[in-house]
């Protein structure tokens, strides 16, 4: 599965604003240089993070932006379909299609598709942006040095 760099860089700049949650508004000038994107593609992402209410512009001087909710709060997952859509782009296994496939019943990939789609929602789902954004644990060889 590939994920594009909409999606990277959105889960770059929430995590971001996970790390700093609590301290106020941040600069996307400052994101964009903390994480090392690019200013004017990470402008257009910001706008269907706000969309979502995940995110929140703080006007003024020391304006920028703000998670809307806990870090906890938010999945990756809700990250992901902000910013790009559906996290399985085929219509056969989104639900919220009214015409089924005309070939649902004798495709052989469905199956794999609707797999493909049931493990990566729970898996993107299952963590948020709380868990992206703690501390790295030291793995056993780091720790015994």
């Amino acid at each position: 599965m590939k994920f594009s760099t909409k999606e990277r860089y959105g889960l770059q700049a929430m995590v971001e604003l996970a790390h700093q949650y609590g301290k106020g508004p941040i600069a996307l000038s400052q994101i964009a240089d903390s994480e090392r994107l690019p200013l004017p593609y990470l402008e257009q992402i910001v706008m269907p993070l706000r969309q979502a209410k995940l995110i929140q512009g703080c006007r003024g001087a020391h304006g920028g932006y703000v998670l809307a909710r806990p870090p906890e709060t938010i999945s990756v997952g809700q990250v992901i379909r902000a910013v790009e859509g559906e996290l399985v782009p085929m219509p056969c296994v989104r639900d919220d299609l009214c015409m089924p496939c005309e070939r649902e019943s004798t495709c052989a990939a469905r199956s794999v598709w609707g797999l493909v789609h049931a493990h990566l929602s729970d898996a993107l789902d299952g963590m948020s942006l709380a868990d992206l954004a703690r501390p790295r644990m030291l793995d056993n060889r780091e720790a015994r040095r």
